[in-house]
């Protein structure tokens, strides 16, 4: 058997100052750096990235709120005009019963026109009578005695009448009913 020599053969760079290993070794340590450097922009760019995201997300659905709400104004300023025609209509039917060609069923078509656009608008009406007092929905102006003969029980703090009714708009109270409440 013979042994075999392994040589190590060293190259030396053409100026011949710096050997090629030291010289690949250098290439490598800058390589490895580059790609540390790359990866962290990468990371960095990703993160931007999403959070450009989220805040075009987050300011679609504050837009998407403020259209929402933005005509509250104006239906709190209309709810009196709802109001006055719930009032003629009381008014007509007590004092009209019989009465034609007054125009009755005109109003109430008109009253019903104008709920629709409401409803449609998202204005919905706070139930009231019968219900449990919510200091969050109703507003009480008063008390009323309630007797058992009247086939209302004996609990207290149930709305036994709606002075003004209340009304929400997408879910947020605009105007609280004015409610009187059981003792």
């Amino acid at each position: 058997m013979s042994k075999e020599k392994t040589e190590k053969i060293e190259y030396v760079s053409e100026d011949g100052s710096e050997k090629v290993e030291d010289k690949v070794k250098k290439i490598k340590e800058q390589l490895k750096k580059t790609e540390q450097e790359r990866a962290e922009y990468l990371a960095g760019w990703q993160r931007a990235k999403a959070d450009l995201i989220n805040y075009k997300k987050e300011q679609e659905a504050k837009i998407s709120e403020i259209f929402k709400f933005a005509n509250e104004g104006l239906i709190y300023e209309i709810l009196p005009v709802l109001d006055s025609f719930e009032l003629a209509m009381k008014h007509f039917e007590n004092n009209h019963k019989d009465a034609e060609g007054l125009g009755q069923e005109e109003i109430k078509q008109i009253y019903n026109q104008f709920k629709n656009i409401l409803k449609s608008s998202g204005v919905e009406e706070i139930d009231a009578v019968g219900e449990k007092f919510d200091p969050n929905f109703h507003e009480a102006v008063g008390e009323v005695e309630i007797s058992p003969e009247l086939g209302r029980g004996t609990e207290t703090n149930i709305i036994a009448k709606e002075i003004q009714k209340g009304y929400k708009l997408n879910g947020k109270v605009i105007r609280a009913s004015k409610v009187k409440i059981s003792k």
